[in-house]
C-alpha cells in the first residue's frame, strides 16, 4: 500500500501519518510513502523505519510538468502493484486519487481532516469531483462527517476513524529539563500554551487578547504559542509579512512582550506539556486535533472552542471547558478557573487523560484503519470476481 501526504513538516496530518506507518502491521502490509517535497522534523522518525519513498515535486496543478509527475505516480502504483492508495487533504487527494484510479489500483482512500473553512467554492467543487474516484473517504470526526454530507458528498462513502495516541509518549514525563532556562521563565510561573501551526484558522490573535486579560488577574501566568509558521522555512525567520511576524506585532501592542513567547516547532511536546498549567486550542476551524488529544493524555486540562470536532472529545466541565469562537472574553474566562482552581483543573485533566485512553488509543485507531483496508480490499476483490459489495457489506 502507499500513503500519500504533502510533506512531513510537525502537523497533525503529518503525525497522524507517521504514527500510522509505525504501527502497520509490516506482516500483513508492505508500506510505501509519497510526498511532493521529501522535508520536515517528522521525517527523521519516518526514515528509522526502511520504507520505499517517491518524491513529486510540484509548483501548482496546471501546467504540463505536473502531468508528467502524476503519470511518473501512475507507472510507480503500477510497477509495484500497489493495491492501496490513501492520500491526505486537498493538494495530495487532487494530485493522487486521479494518478491511483488511471493506475487501476483497486482500492483508493482520500482522507479529509477540517471542515474546509478556508476553501473557496472552486476548491471544494474541484475536491469533491475528485473524492468521487475515492472508494472510501477517511474523516477523523462526526463533524466533518456531516459536513461533507451536506455539502453533497454520499455518506456511504464516509468512514470516521478518530486520531490515535500513543499514551506511552506521555506517561511518567518529567519536568522538561532546561526548557524554562531556553526561554528565560520563571521557575515559578505557570504556562498556558498552544500548540498548533499558525495559520490564520487556528484563532491565535483571540488567544493573545485572551492572555492580556489573564496576565492581569495572574501575575505568574506566561504563554506560550508552541508551533511554526508554514510560510516560513523551518529553522528560517519569520519574514515583515508572515502570519507569525504580525501575531509578535500585536502581542506587543497588547503589552505582552515579556509574557508570550512563540517557541517555534518542537518535537518535545511530552516534555513541554509536563511544564503546562492549561493547554489551550482556540480555533476557528477544526477538525480533531492531534494536539488536543495529546494534551488531555498528558493530564493537562483543555480550554478548546466549540468548533468541528472538538466537542467530541470534550464535554464542557468534565473533560475540559469549551467556549464559542472568536470570543475571547469567553477564553479568558476559562483559562482563568483553570489557574484559579488547580482541585478543578486537576479533576478535569485527569478525566480528559480517562477519555483519550478509552476512545483515542494509537493501536486502536491503527487497527480500526486496517479493518477497514481489508473490508475494501475484499469488497473490490468480490466486485471485480462479478459478486456485489453488498453480499460483503453483511460481514462487518
Amino acid at each position: 500500500m502507499l500513503k500519500f501526504v504533502a510533506n512531513f513538516s510537525i502537523g497533525g496530518t503529518e503525525r497522524h501519518v507517521v504514527n500510522v506507518a509505525r504501527e502497520l502491521d509490516s506482516t500483513r502490509f508492505e508500506l510505501h510513502l509519497a510526498c511532493f517535497n521529501r522535508f520536515g522534523a517528522l521525517l527523521k522518525e519516518v526514515e528509522q523505519k526502511p520504507v520505499p519513498f517517491s518524491e513529486y515535486n510540484i509548483n501548482c496543478f496546471y501546467n504540463y510538468r505536473t502531468a508528467q509527475k502524476e503519470m511518473k505516480l501512475v507507472q510507480y502504483l503500477r510497477r509495484n502493484r500497489i493495491q492501496i492508495m490513501h492520500s491526505y487533504n486537498f493538494y495530495s487527494n487532487v494530485f493522487a486519487v486521479p494518478a491511483a484510479a488511471l493506475a487501476g489500483t483497486p482500492v483508493i482512500v482520500a482522507s479529509i481532516r477540517d471542515t474546509g473553512i478556508d476553501m473557496t467554492p472552486m476548491k471544494g467543487l474541484v475536491h469533491r469531483v475528485i473524492c468521487r474516484l475515492a472508494h472510501r473517504i477517511v474523516v477523523n470526526a462526526d463533524a466533518i462527517r456531516q459536513w461533507l454530507v451536506s455539502n453533497g458528498y454520499s455518506p456511504d462513502k464516509i468512514t470516521v476513524i478518530r486520531n490515535g495516541i500513543d499514551l506511552s509518549r506521555f506517561e511518567g514525563r518529567g519536568r522538561a529539563a532546561g526548557f524554562r532556562q531556553e526561554f528565560g521563565l520563571p521557575p515559578n510561573a505557570r504556562l498556558v500554551v498552544v500548540l498548533c501551526r499558525l495559520t490564520r484558522l487556528k484563532g491565535i490573535e483571540y488567544f493573545l487578547e485572551s492572555a492580556s486579560v489573564v496576565a492581569e488577574r495572574f501575575p505568574d501566568a506566561y504563554f506560550l504559542v508552541v508551533g511554526g509558521d508554514p510560510t516560513v522555512p523551518e529553522g528560517g525567520i519569520a519574514n515583515i509579512a508572515s502570519y507569525q511576524n504580525e501575531l509578535e506585532a500585536y502581542a506587543s501592542r497588547l503589552g505582552l512582550e515579556r509574557r508570550v513567547i512563540f517557541t517555534g516547532p518542537r518535537l518535545d511536546v511530552p516534555e513541554l506539556l509536563s511544564e503546562a498549567a492549561v493547554s489551550v486550542l482556540p480555533s476557528i476551524s477544526e477538525g480533531l486535533s492531534n494536539t488536543l488529544l495529546e494534551s488531555m493524555a498528558a493530564g493537562v486540562p483543555v480550554v478548546a472552542t466549540r468548533v468541528g470536532g472538538s466537542p467530541e472529545a470534550i464535554e464542557s466541565g468534565v473533560t475540559g471547558l469549551l467556549v464559542p469562537p472568536r470570543d475571547s472574553g469567553s477564553l479568558a474566562a476559562a483559562i482563568g478557573t483553570f489557574l484559579e482552581n488547580p482541585k478543578v483543573a486537576s479533576r478535569i485533566g485527569r478525566a480528559g487523560r480517562e477519555w483519550v485512553a478509552k476512545h483515542c488509543s494509537l493501536n486502536g485507531m491503527v487497527r480500526e484503519t486496517e479493518r477497514l483496508y481489508f473490508e475494501l480490499l475484499e469488497n473490490a476483490s468480490s466486485t471485480k470476481n462479478g459478486r456485489s459489495p453488498d453480499f460483503l457489506k453483511s460481514r462487518y
